[in-house]
């Protein structure tokens, strides 16, 4: 690289206090980003760059003293992962002479957060070839500074945002709007938030919003398995969003993800853009954007990332509520609701009927033979038979109420059954427990048509049940507790 524009480019890098190279950008011959490439590199960047090519490969037959020589000149993916963001500022500073300034978490890749400052460098190029400077700075910690600059015009919106989450609004309400909000702001198609457990393998929609209301995301992300969702883990492995703005960003991200790729294009996926909320270094959600004016990706960008940034806080703490009112709520062995609970329910239902009578069934259910069980096979065995009755109740009572009344015993609730439908259920209750070795009820009931008196059926089928049970010990004695 002896010719007259190197030598310029390189004084040129030199004269920046900033790590600083002058990168040549590619345009191929369909006007999309080609190869890019480190042109001229100063003495800061070299070392720089210098000390991480050891950390990552060790050659030490490279050193430091003729460093240029094997960087100047070499496609930036040769010692780093190809980053299609990257590549569009690149080539927006080169191509579209912009000056570009971003703060990226690029703590995954490098263990800190970089300013990039990119400027368009006018200068004779070849016919497909033109070139930007770039420098930037590095921060262990986010700089709250950095962060913060950016528009008013964006500014205005994250602050509006930030009032929906403080406000008295149920956090279903205001997700909705700040969703809606968000999608109309970017001018995308849809958009959408969701939450993540990727120890339980399960993902859910918690708000969306889609221009004219053309489709549902949730009824379109309920045919998907959790797979789909689980790749973008891994894809946000060494990047701290996902952005597709045009065939070239589809192609990388399909050869990585194909099943999940193959489900957007069939949806009608174009561009989109994927905001993850790490919370303790874990992901918890995502903020979902698709089809959007990827002319606007910088400041589309730049708003996502601010207001994703404080959603990840309002997601997690409604997380963590949720899982407190399910512990407190639900048996915790089971998966149906808790006596505390029954007893909460039970208070303010039997004061409605009482208001306003309706017709409902009680019905207890008590498992016979349970001591046995674990006399004989030990609690773990009598822990699996309590978990197996709890499956066949909620096979049979579905729509209904279903406690764990004490240790042995189960209580049903129905409002939406006729006297025949429920009397339906508690045969094919004892259709589906009739084994005197494993799984058998003693099933008591009744059905109320019109008093409203919930306290005084549920006694009736308490009573009811302790019949059946006597009847059961009379009939296998050697089970008796």
């Amino acid at each position: 690289m002896g010719n007259n524009l190197y030598s310029l480019l390189k004084q040129t890098a030199n004269l920046s206090s900033l790590p600083c190279t002058i990168m040549s950008v590619e345009k191929k011959s369909d006007g999309t980003c080609g190869d890019i490439r480190f042109y001229a590199i100063n003495d800061i960047f070299k070392r720089s760059y210098y000390d991480m090519f050891m950390e990552q490969e060790g050659n030490n037959k490279v050193t430091f003293e003729n460093f240029d020589e094997v960087i100047e000149g070499q496609l930036y993916t040769a010692h780093l992962p190809k980053e299609p963001k990257f590549e569009d500022i690149c080539f927006r500073a080169a191509w579209g002479n912009e000056h570009i300034h971003t703060y990226v978490d690029t703590t995954k890749i490098y263990g800190y957060w970089t300013e990039d400052i990119l400027f368009p460098v006018n200068c004779a190029h070849e016919e497909n070839v033109a070139y930007c400077q770039f420098m930037y700075t590095l921060n262990k910690e986010m700089d709250t500074g950095k962060f913060s600059a950016v528009s008013p015009d964006i500014s205005s919106f994250v602050i509006k945002a930030c009032l929906e989450m403080r406000n008295e609004n149920a956090f279903s309400t205001s997700m909705d709007i700040i969703t809606k909000d968000l999608r109309e702001y970017v001018d995308s198609e849809s958009a959408c938030i969701l939450t993540v457990d990727y120890d339980q393998k399960n993902f859910e929609i918690i708000s969306e919003s889609v221009r004219d209301n053309a489709y549902c995301i949730k009824e379109i992300f309920s045919h998907f398995p959790f797979d789909i969702v689980g790749c973008w883990q891994t894809l946000l492995s060494e990047t701290n969003n996902i952005i597709i703005q045009n065939e070239q960003d589809m192609n990388l991200y399909e050869a990585k993800a194909p099943a999940w790729l193959k489900t957007y294009k069939d949806a009608g996926g174009q561009a989109l853009c994927l905001m993850p909320f790490i919370h303790h270094g874990n992901i918890i959600g995502y903020l979902y954007i698709s089809n959007f004016d990827t002319s606007e990706m910088t400041r589309i960008k730049e708003t996502l990332e601010l207001i994703s940034f404080f959603l990840t806080a309002e997601v997690a703490n409604h997380m963590i509520l949720e899982k407190l009112e399910y512990l407190s709520n639900v048996d915790v062995l089971t998966g149906v609701l808790n006596r505390n609970c029954m007893n909460v329910n039970v208070d303010e239902l039997s004061l409605k009927l009482k208001l306003d009578p309706k017709p409902f069934a009680v019905a207890f259910c008590d498992l016979n033979g349970l001591k046995t069980i674990n006399d004989h096979g030990g609690h773990n065995s009598g822990d699996r038979l309590l978990k197996d009755a709890a499956e066949v109740l909620k096979e049979v009572f579905i729509g209904d109420q279903i406690y764990r009344a004490g240790g042995d015993e189960f209580a049903i609730i129905s409002l939406n059954s006729t006297e025949g439908e429920f009397l339906e259920k508690l045969a094919l209750l004892r259709q589906k427990a009739c084994d005197p070795d494993w799984l058998n009820f003693a099933i008591g009931h009744y059905y109320d048509a019109n008093s409203g008196n919930l306290r005084l059926a549920m006694r009736y089928a308490d009573e009811n049940m302790y019949e059946d049970k006597n009847a059961f010990y009379e009939a296998y004695p050697d089970k008796r507790r």
